[in-house]
């Protein structure tokens, strides 16, 4: 292995993970996650423990947008980062070549519900300009190394998402 294999956009990109079933999965696991998260306050659901998160665990909050298209609320359920006062979020869907469909509802509507544990806030998200993602992006794959392995697996740079509470 070279020093530039890593870094390579679909360097070790596992076999599958473009085939049409990965979304409907995904979308199918994250509704279970919702609604037991909701059901508990997120005492279950509410830490990560696959990959690099086991066995410590990355706490997940869950994201509500308005749907871009059909104007209804959609949430699922994300790993996060909090900063202050604000919430940290990277649209990596798994390094899909695409970005999240919840990342595009955001831009279209950036103001979303951010609910941790039994806490929800309004608030409004947007896009980390390059400085905040410098800054950033460490400290998401510090809390979740993952993230860097899904960066390689995709062409698109993932964005980095901040909430901020609306005042």
């Amino acid at each position: 292995m070279t020093d530039a294999e890593p870094t390579t956009p679909g360097f070790n990109r596992p076999q599958g993970l473009d085939s049409r079933l990965v979304p409907k999965i995904i979308k199918v696991v994250s509704r279970l996650n919702v609604a037991v998260y909701r059901a508990t306050g997120g005492r279950i659901g509410g830490t990560w423990r696959i990959g690099s998160a086991f066995p410590r665990g990355v706490p997940m909050c869950l994201l509500t947008t308005k749907g871009r298209k059909s104007g209804l609320p959609r949430t699922l359920p994300l790993l996060h980062l909090i900063d202050g006062d604000r919430v940290i979020l990277a649209a990596s869907q798994g390094g899909l070549p695409n970005n999240p469909l919840w990342y595009l509802n955001l831009q279209a509507a950036p103001e979303v519900t951010v609910q941790i544990r039994r806490d929800v806030r309004r608030m409004r998200a947007r896009t980390a300009d390059p400085a905040e993602r410098a800054e950033l992006w460490p400290r998401l794959v510090a809390m979740y190394a993952d993230f860097d392995r899904y960066q390689a697996w995709t062409e698109r740079e993932i964005p980095v998402v901040i909430c901020e509470p609306i005042r």
